[in-house]
């Protein structure tokens, strides 16, 4: 996959991405960033991506025709996605990250200051947020994607089962999980998890993962997909309060 990142702050983006897994990534050749400098679009001296708002009021303006450059000096390819990190965009969910990760080609706006010119909303696929929040730009939003995105190619996560476990991958959130020592300042790991029967422990990490769920999202639970098999083990729940 090829991702480029559009950003006033290229800097920002070297250790995020030449670290762990999406270093591992680009050496197989999985993945590959080009990271653009929006003011190298700039046609003044000074190299300005901002303005200040027509109508007035408080803070900058990411200019139009900035991006509109930066964005044509690339034809977009077939199967490429362009995609601005705004906080007004929809919210970021693991479906849309699997959806993501079929395309070859992304392109990634980050936003800054105030926001961007309103006429560069037609310029793009999608509009993402991370959360209902406001940071600074859109550039940790961007690394935010990126590293979820990537975990959905295949070979970049060694083990793929690790994926298919991910909280949220099926709509629930993760089970527990514990290592070495067994038992810590009192606090010891579950009999079951070292009982050695795989059955019993893939039971229990759903039950435990359904749990977590209802306790503290409830909400997933309308959405996910279930099964006889959790519909049992939530009435187990339920019954025993």
């Amino acid at each position: 996959m090829q991702i480029v990142i559009l950003t006033l702050f290229p800097e920002m983006f070297q250790g995020p991405l030449n670290e762990s897994l999406l270093k591992k990534a680009q050496t197989k050749g999985l993945l590959s960033f080009n990271i653009i400098n929006l003011r190298d679009f700039t046609s003044d001296k000074h190299k300005t991506a901002d303005d200040t708002a027509y109508g007035g009021g408080a803070g900058m303006v990411m200019k139009a025709d900035v991006i509109s450059k930066a964005l044509g000096q690339r034809p977009k390819a077939v199967g490429q996605r362009i995609i601005f990190m705004c906080p007004t965009g929809k919210l970021l969910t693991q479906e849309i990250i699997k959806d993501l990760a079929k395309h070859d080609h992304l392109t990634i706006l980050s936003g800054h200051y105030e926001g961007v010119d309103e006429r560069v909303r037609e310029l793009v696929d999608e509009e993402i947020s991370i959360g209902d929040y406001v940071l600074t730009g859109g550039e940790i939003p961007a690394m935010v994607l990126v590293d979820a995105v990537a975990r959905q190619i295949p070979g970049v996560v060694k083990e793929a089962e690790s994926i298919q476990k991910d909280s949220f991958y099926e709509g629930l959130l993760d089970h527990p999980s514990y290592t070495k020592p067994e038992d810590f300042e009192g606090k010891k790991v579950p009999k079951v998890l070292l009982s050695g029967n795989h059955q019993e422990i893939e039971r229990w990490r759903r039950k435990e993962a359904l749990s977590k769920t209802l306790r503290q999202r409830p909400e997933l639970l309308a959405r996910a997909e279930l099964n006889d098999e959790d519909k049992k083990i939530l009435s187990e729940i339920f019954s025993h309060g």
